[in-house]
């Protein structure tokens, strides 16, 4: 009985040690193979992780290779603009030489013929003497002989004596004459003055040598330095004009003495500051389309002029230079302003002596033309005015009280002498010129032709006043240790050349760049 228990009782416990040894080996063998799946989802994660980070430094790159390009592509426009400024600097250098040597050709000429017309006065004057001399001695002739000559003769000689005698009483009274009138005239003519100046009325002296522009915030300054001051260096270069960014309040300063400059690059600023795109590229933009626009207003500022004083058949090119005048002063006095004014005066005494009243206006309005041509050329305002009239065909009156208004010429015509007292009425008028500002303009020109007399010297601007001239200079040319030598030899001429208050600080730079092309 025993026997017959104990054995089923082994056969169950073996049967169920078979059973948990194969429930343990299928156990295993399923751990196994989520461990082999877990194995491969942490692979095929970390395969992904890495093409995820490399197409995202894929992308980092080509930003970082499209950045360089644009900047590339930036200093490429610079140095093509400077290439093309260069070539135009060229080719106007080229037409003044050329219409100097046409003037020097010109000016030969007159001296040729000056030279002809002396010698035929010489030859006259020699002729001439020959005649008196013959004239003397026939003159001794007959004093000797008067002794022996007849009463028909002593008749004769006494009415000539008497004849000589009543020429020298009949010039006494001419003379008398000329006295009562010229002193009749002076009163009218201070009366035709009184009248012409209670005729007019003109502001006084108000120019200034800075524009200020406003801005809508705070930050528009930083965007208007630019990265590195890249902007705001673009922006001086282009226009020639001083930007001053201080701690003025939503406001930066333009200064200049050139009004034209000045004018181009308030407009250009202004127009920068709207757009919101401040960028050299952009800036250059803006710049030329101001240019264009500054041009325009000139040649309507022309033909507001002509419309206003009622003149008829100006040439274009002519009304173009009328309205450039705006743009110019005299001691202070905007030519322009300065023209019309004379022209009105010039009107009004024309017509209180039954003159040509429009020929006396245009005369008036010419005067001072040639102070409306570049300052580089070196002739005097009358010499230029006087060209000008005669390359637009203007009538002699115009030309002769253009070439008489400041006494080198003698007038020719009453309008001429209107013009030139119509010109001092209007200059010596209170308020009218303001010397010092003339002088202060001197100041900076005379700053600037120094520092341009140099070698290697690209160009120069005198700014903040006259107390700082910014030279730039040719790199080519001019190396870092000429650049020194360069700076000293500025400021000793313009202590030895000019006379100023305070301290002038002479700013040499110079640039250079490198630009290479990776294939």
């Amino acid at each position: 009985m025993i026997k017959n228990g104990i054995f089923p009782m082994l056969l169950y416990v073996f049967v169920g040690f078979i059973i948990s040894f194969i429930l343990f080996w299928i156990f295993n063998k399923f751990n196994l193979v989520k461990s082999r799946s877990l194995a491969k989802d942490i692979l095929n994660n970390a395969k992904l992780k890495a093409e995820n980070m490399r197409k995202d430094l894929l992308l980092s790159a080509k930003e970082e290779v499209e950045k360089y390009r644009k900047e590339l592509n930036l200093d490429l426009q610079e140095q093509k603009k400077d290439l093309k400024d260069k070539e135009l600097r060229l080719i106007k250098q080229e037409e003044d030489l050329l219409k100097k040597d046409n003037l020097l050709q010109l000016r030969e000429d007159k001296l040729s013929k000056k030279e002809d017309i002396l010698s035929s006065k010489l030859k006259n004057i020699e002729q001439q003497k020959e005649k008196v001399d013959e004239l003397i001695n026939e003159r001794k002739e007959n004093i000797e002989k008067i002794a022996s000559m007849t009463s028909a003769e002593a008749k004769q000689l006494i009415i000539k004596e008497t004849k000589i005698e009543l020429e020298h009483d009949r010039s006494l009274m001419i003379r008398r004459n000329l006295e009562l009138i010229k002193q009749n005239s002076e009163k009218e003519a201070k009366k035709i003055i009184a009248s012409a100046i209670q005729n007019s009325a003109a502001d006084t002296v108000s120019e200034t040598t800075v524009s200020v522009v406003s801005l809508p915030n705070e930050d528009m300054k930083g965007r208007i330095i630019g990265k590195e001051g890249r902007n705001i260096r673009t922006f001086q270069s282009l226009t020639g004009v001083d930007l001053i960014i201080d701690d003025t309040p939503k406001a930066v300063v333009l200064s200049a003495y050139d009004p034209i400059r000045r004018a181009i690059a308030k407009l250009a600023l202004e127009r920068l500051i709207v757009d919101g795109r401040i960028h050299p590229s952009k800036i250059e933009e803006i710049v030329n389309k101001s240019e264009r626009d500054i041009d325009n207003k000139i040649k309507d500022l022309g033909e507001q002029t002509i419309f206003e004083l009622g003149l008829h058949n100006v040439h274009p090119d002519l009304i173009k230079i009328i309205g450039r005048m705006n743009y110019r002063t005299s001691y202070g006095q905007n030519v322009l302003n300065h023209s019309i004014e004379v022209a009105k005066l010039s009107g009004i005494m024309a017509a209180e002596l039954n003159e040509d009243v429009v020929l006396a206006k245009r005369a008036g309005l010419l005067h001072d033309i040639g102070k409306a041509v570049d300052k580089d050329i070196n002739k005097s305002h009358v010499e230029l005015g006087v060209e000008i009239a005669n390359y637009f065909h203007e009538k002699e009156v115009i030309v002769d009280s253009i070439a008489s208004h400041h006494g080198d010429e003698d007038p020719k015509s009453v309008i001429a002498v209107l013009v030139s007292a119509a010109d001092a009425i209007s200059a010596a008028r209170p308020g009218a010129r303001s010397e010092s500002l003339e002088e202060y303009i001197q100041r900076l020109k005379n700053l600037e032709e120094i520092a341009n007399s140099f070698s290697g010297v690209k160009k120069s601007y005198a700014i903040q006043a006259g107390r700082e001239v910014r030279i730039i200079v040719n790199s080519k040319l001019i190396n870092d240790d000429k650049m020194v030598l360069l700076a000293q030899n500025i400021k000793n001429k313009i202590e030895s050349s000019l006379e100023y208050p305070g301290n002038i600080k002479i700013n040499v730079i110079r640039e250079t760049r490198s630009v290479e092309y990776a294939n």
